[in-house]
């Protein structure tokens, strides 16, 4: 039995990955789906990414949880990085989903095109907390390109305004990824256009992670809600010693 920590993406909470989370639990694993500080409903959305990272790091040590494999999809994929650099010798592996991949002094704002960030900013500057939400155009065409109108106006309910900060706060690590004493993996989506394919996740940002397993399969970015069963088998494909 291995043990999962599920960390989620940007406007999403851990309720969202129950499905995921069942088959793996059903294949006899411990899994885990905490809320990143800064995206349960109620929480200050001025929170920054050191709050963030520590909401899960402070989750593994208060559970007692170790030999984890940690898994982060998205902008967790920031999150998880930050935890290895903290408290890596509670993780196991590290498993990114189409997930940003950070090195020392890098922002999320940093890896994603001009046209997102300008359009961010000017989202962030209309709010009074420095949130930021998804337009539905960008939910319904790149994010959920794989699903149909009634899935993605559903999913797209259940969705929370982001901390912009965390898009926009530098990293700080004490090594990079690929120089990280831990085992890696990343799990490519084919058809994930939440980024544009000639600025995508694989290879673009998988090649920062030095040595790492590859899984692929076909899917769109949010196969937590289009196929979990499909991500949930992958998850433990790519966690697998």
């Amino acid at each position: 039995m291995a043990t999962y920590v599920l960390v989620h993406g940007a406007w999403h909470t851990g309720e969202l990955l129950a499905d995921v989370a069942a088959p793996i639990r059903a294949a006899g694993h411990d899994v885990h789906t905490p809320t990143i500080a800064g995206n349960a409903p109620g929480d200050d959305r001025r929170a920054g990414l050191e709050a963030a990272i520590s909401s899960i790091a402070d989750y593994l040590n208060e559970n007692g949880l170790t030999d984890v494999i940690l898994v982060g999809h998205s902008y967790g994929g920031m999150v998880i990085t930050g935890v290895a650099d903290r408290a890596g010798d509670r993780v196991r592996r590290l498993v990114y989903w189409n997930a940003f991949v950070p090195n020392n002094g890098e922002c999320l704002n940093d890896m994603v095109p001009a046209h997102y960030v300008e359009l961010f900013d000017a989202i962030s500057g209309q709010s009074p907390d420095n949130a930021v939400m998804l337009p539905p155009p960008i939910w319904r065409e790149a994010f959920m390109n794989d699903a149909d109108a009634a899935l993605a106006d559903s999913a797209f309910a259940k969705l929370n305004p982001h901390p912009y900060a965390t898009f926009t706060d530098k990293i700080a690590l004490s090594k990079n990824p690929a120089e990280m004493d831990v085992a890696k993996s990343y799990i490519n989506f084919t058809e994930d256009t939440a980024l544009p394919q000639s600025l995508g996740w694989h290879p673009r940002l998988s090649e920062k992670l030095g040595l790492f397993r590859l899984v692929q399969a076909p899917g769109g970015h949010e196969v937590c809600f289009t196929n979990p069963g499909l991500l949930a088998e992958k998850i433990m494909e790519a966690g697998r010693d």
